[in-house]
């Protein structure tokens, strides 16, 4: 096992764009396929699409290799587990209901059991592979293209929501209100009373990957100035809410539709999507706190524009995570 540990140290490394690190963003990326293909079964012609989606912007990956500085390697998250990581993380129940590796029902369970879900999210953030570090630097627009690469979709926010509060209840747009801004105070004003994250009903410290720090001299995000300083996916395996989805909370935000009116919903299968959604804390939590944030709490609209525009937002610290619907 120590052996097979010291390999995924070696082989993850090659991108870990930590001190050091040689690797440029290309072959960073060329490794994170393989280890997509090896570990998740995602096909040749899948990774020629993503491929060609990553590299139509020169920045898409696990970070800049000259800037980033990892706080954890693979090896000691992979040490935090106990035995073979891949395997610690997969679950035979879920595979039989999601149909892929690595995925997680969304149900309620007071009132239904994980074989009644309709759609099932990535346990980690993308590329969804245990050890791994998470995809940054991806607009809104990529990552919808990225999970359709897959057969996957985004997911809309009261999605995320549930697989964050531990229970996918149906949705509560207030489309009736006429904006972003009055759906976001009524959800919050709503939800406000019963906050919660995903390990329990108080925050707290040490529990999910948000000790890490920015880049000295990080000026507001830019690619030459900002590390993706994250941490492997799983690498704090009580960072799981009740329906076994991890790094919610942590590591990288993540990019969810938003939807505005009822045909911009990617659950009931629309392809024009809605605006933007930033979901979830990260690297950083631990000391620095930049806004609210619980497990259905709604952001403001920041960097916003519609999910599918060629102008959407990326950042250093902005991820994504896919759904797939399985009925």
């Amino acid at each position: 096992m120590r052996k097979a540990i010291a390999a995924l140290g070696l082989a993850l490394t090659v991108f870990a764009g930590g001190a050091g690190s040689a690797a440029t963003l290309a072959e960073n990326n060329e490794a994170m396929y393989r280890l997509m293909m090896e570990k998740r079964g995602v096909t040749a012609a899948q990774i020629s699409r993503i491929r060609q989606i990553f590299n139509s912007t020169g920045r898409t990956g696990q970070g800049n290799p000259a800037v980033t500085r990892h706080p954890m390697t693979p090896q000691q998250a992979a040490a935090k587990v106990p035995g073979d990581p891949y395997q610690y993380y997969r679950n035979a129940q879920f595979e039989r209901i999601c149909g892929r590796k690595y995925m997680a029902p969304l149900y309620d369970p007071a009132t239904q059991r994980p074989e009644d879900a309709t759609v099932c999210v990535d346990m980690f953030e993308y590329p969804n592979v245990p050890m791994a570090y998470p995809v940054t630097w991806i607009s809104a627009r990529n990552a919808a293209l990225t999970c359709a690469a897959e057969g996957k979709r985004m997911g809309d926010a009261h999605e995320w929501e549930g697989a964050a509060a531990g229970a996918l209840l149906e949705p509560d747009y207030r489309f009736d209100l006429g904006s972003h801004g009055a759906m976001r105070s009524w959800h919050n004003a709503k939800w406000g009373q019963s906050k919660n994250w995903t390990y329990g009903p108080q925050w707290r410290r040490g529990i999910c990957a948000q000790a890490s720090s920015k880049t000295p001299g990080c000026n507001g995000g830019s690619w030459s100035g900002c590390g993706s300083n994250t941490y492997p996916v799983g690498s704090f395996p009580n960072c799981k809410s009740a329906l076994g989805v991890y790094d919610l909370e942590g590591n990288a935000a993540e990019h969810m539709n938003l939807p505005l009116n009822p045909s911009q919903m990617a659950s009931r299968g629309s392809q024009t999507l809605g605006v933007t959604e930033m979901k979830g804390s990260w690297f950083i939590w631990d000391s620095v706190r930049a806004h609210e944030e619980w497990a259905r709490w709604r952001a403001p609209f920041w960097h916003g524009t519609q999910v599918m525009s060629n102008g959407s937002h990326s950042n250093y610290h902005l991820g994504f995570r896919c759904f797939r619907d399985i009925r």
